[in-house]
């Protein structure tokens, strides 16, 4: 029986700003239905990994494989970005919309119908779809987050990928939007979260951490603990 290929493979990944090495011979696998977290300090290469990762940020050099095929020559990355849900850390809502709106919006400038039934079931998902007539400048840090995901669900990505989602929380907030993750990855989707806390990546079921743009080590989620 042949091996299953892993949904997304980066071989010997290099990407250098100006002369400045980000990342630095990145050899990764990402199974289909995977929950991946990866850890590292500020400047590490974690935010251009995940670029790469989303067909956002083509490498200096090596190669991104989805399902085997070369992401940056051999894929139309326009449909490729299509199976790509982004949530970050600024949520990038539009405050004039209104929660349903903006969720609808997402869908809109993706190509697929924005339609209201479709939006309120992702809203609802993430405990959202009562506050669908408010504002975000009306709503708390956490529930923008929590929009934010919905924008991206009612998407219905194959691949889910956070920039430090939690980095504007409080602990009561970071487990709900974990806790929203690992459902959606229950339901199938591939997830990876890029964090400097290690506290949130608990539910992933494993952890890479990079240094200076290199893996260093990997491991189970719940078996990571930062080293002295």
């Amino acid at each position: 029986m042949n091996e299953k290929l892993p949904l997304i493979e980066l071989k010997n990944v290099r990407k250098a700003f100006e002369g400045q090495t980000a990342l630095d011979g990145i050899d990764l696998k990402v199974a289909e239905g995977e929950f991946l977290g990866v850890v590292g300090p500020s400047g590490s290469g974690k935010s251009t990994l995940l670029h790469i990762m989303g067909g956002l940020l083509k490498p200096t050099g090596g190669k991104v494989l989805f399902r085997g095929e070369n992401l940056y020559e051999d894929l139309k990355l326009s449909d490729y970005r299509r199976s790509v849900g982004f949530i970050f850390q600024s949520f990038n809502l539009l405050d004039e919309l209104t929660v349903l709106e903006n969720v609808i919006l997402s869908m809109v400038v993706s190509g697929l119908q924005g339609d209201k039934k479709t939006a309120l079931k992702a809203l609802e998902k993430v405990g959202m779809h009562e506050r669908c007539n408010a504002k975000p400048s009306t709503l708390s840090v956490g529930e923008r987050q929590r929009v934010a995901i919905a924008r991206s669900v009612a998407r219905d990505p194959l691949i889910i990928l956070a920039d430090e989602p939690t980095g504007n929380l409080d602990t009561e907030n970071k487990l709900k939007i974990m806790g929203i993750l690992k459902a959606l990855n229950e339901e199938g989707r591939t997830i990876v979260v890029v964090s400097h806390d290690l506290f949130t990546l608990k539910v992933a079921d494993r952890i890479v951490e990079l240094v200076d743009g290199k893996i260093v080590r990997e491991v189970a989620g719940n078996g990571f603990s930062w080293r002295s």
